[in-house]
């Protein structure tokens, strides 16, 4: 359906065929109050206003006519929606504290951002203003804090260096008064000392002048009895100190030629016991080095006859055990050929150790009669034979048993002799 704008001037209206319908164009004003959550999940709430009003241009005046013809109210809800929609998106990617800080760059944003759906509306932005920032959890109360405690800190510094400059130059102001007090003080004093001395002076006149008077002869007495003592001085130089000087230096000088005497006396006792412990030093070295010399001959000596008696010694003991070598191996060879001979003809071995034994044999059977002092032999010849015969009957009674044990050893050993008992002892004849 067509329509005809008109604006500004009168029109020709048709009754029952057009219908005329105003517009205004006047401004239009719109409370914003919207809960928005910023980039870092912090919860506001802006209290902002919009003012708008319908575009000028026929474009603008034709799409709010379209919309808001006959329901011109809406158009502050369709307003508020467009702007509350905006201003969400745009806080929730700025901080709090840009938000704070850049308002213009805010509200700026939002209407540019707004500015194509208002112009589709036939609306134009005259301006829009963040009034308020709420702040319900308390963040922006928080974020102030320490920036007020920096002013209260730097107020109070302020403050107490006030307080102390003030104190200071309350100081200085009562150092100044005191000081002036003080000169004039000083001042008031001097004055007053100097009227005393000038009283003073003046009835101190005439006992002053008598004072110098005196002083003046006391002085003339003091340079007379100098004069005296002076005189004196000389006196006591001349007739005491002077011979008593000379007798001091004369008993010095004594002293210091006996002194000098004593010291060449005893330096010369000290040489000569320095050479004579030098000349006993000298000769004990010297005996010492016979000693040693005449040790070192002795001992090499010494050292030679050990060596030559170890060496014989030496000798001995090699031939020693040469011989006993030589024994063992002969007895050895005695053994070997014995044993030889025991297998092939026993009984003629027997037979030499007997021959090789009987002297013993019959010096062990003869034994008993060698303890006899006396021997009576009864019966003449024929006793002794009897006696003999007994003898030799015991040195066979034991040949079989020693025949035997030469067969059964290698090596035999005499058997012990039985001797005889001793025959009863006749009666003298």
């Amino acid at each position: 359906m067509d329509f005809k704008i008109v604006t500004g001037k009168g029109a020709l209206v048709i009754p029952g065929l057009q219908t005329v319908r105003p517009l205004a164009l006047t401004l239009n004003e719109t409370e914003l109050k919207v809960s928005c959550v910023t980039s870092q999940g912090i919860q506001v709430i802006v209290d902002g206003v919009v003012i708008y009003k319908i575009g000028d241009a026929p474009p603008f005046i034709a799409n709010a006519a379209r919309r808001f013809l006959g329901q011109q109210p809406k158009m502050e809800s369709q307003v508020y929606n467009v702007f509350e929609g905006h201003l969400r998106s745009i806080i929730g990617s700025m901080t709090v504290e840009e938000i704070i800080r850049e308002r213009d760059k805010l509200a700026s944003l939002v209407r540019s951002a707004s500015g194509v759906e208002m112009e589709k509306l036939g609306l134009v932005v005259d301006s829009l203003q963040i009034k308020d920032l709420q702040d319900p959890t308390g963040y922006i109360q928080n974020l102030a804090k320490p920036h007020i405690a920096q002013v209260k800190m730097e107020a109070r510094i302020a403050e107490a260096t006030r307080n102390r400059e003030a104190a200071e130059k309350e100081a200085e102001a009562a150092a100044l008064i005191a000081d002036a007090q003080s000169l004039s003080a000083i001042k008031q004093s001097a004055a007053q000392a100097n009227a005393e001395q000038a009283r003073a002076q003046a009835a101190q006149a005439g006992p002053l002048a008598d004072a110098t008077a005196r002083q003046q002869v006391v002085v003339q007495e003091t340079e007379v009895a100098k004069l005296e003592a002076d005189r004196e001085e000389q006196k006591l130089q001349t007739t005491i100190r002077k011979p008593a000087d000379a007798r001091a230096y004369a008993q010095r000088t004594d002293a210091e030629a006996k002194k000098a005497a004593d010291i060449s006396a005893a330096e010369a006792l000290a040489k000569r016991t320095e050479l004579e412990a030098q000349a006993n030093a000298r000769r004990v070295e010297l005996e010492a080095q016979a000693a040693a010399g005449a040790a070192a001959a002795m001992a090499g000596a010494t050292r030679v006859t050990g060596e030559a008696e170890a060496a014989a010694t030496t000798a001995r003991g090699n031939a020693a055990a040469s011989a006993v070598k030589a024994k063992a191996l002969a007895e050895a060879e005695g053994i070997k050929a014995r044993g030889e001979a025991l297998e092939t003809n026993q009984d003629a071995v027997i037979s030499q150790q007997i021959a090789e034994n009987m002297p013993a044999i019959v010096s062990a059977a003869a034994e008993p009669f060698s303890r006899i002092g006396q021997l009576t032999v009864l019966n003449g010849g024929e006793g002794l034979n009897s006696m003999v015969g007994g003898i030799l009957s015991q040195v066979g009674s034991f040949l079989p048993s020693l025949a035997s044990a030469l067969r059964g050893k290698e090596t035999p050993a005499p058997a012990p002799v039985k001797r005889p008992a001793a025959p009863p002892k006749a009666p003298d004849a």
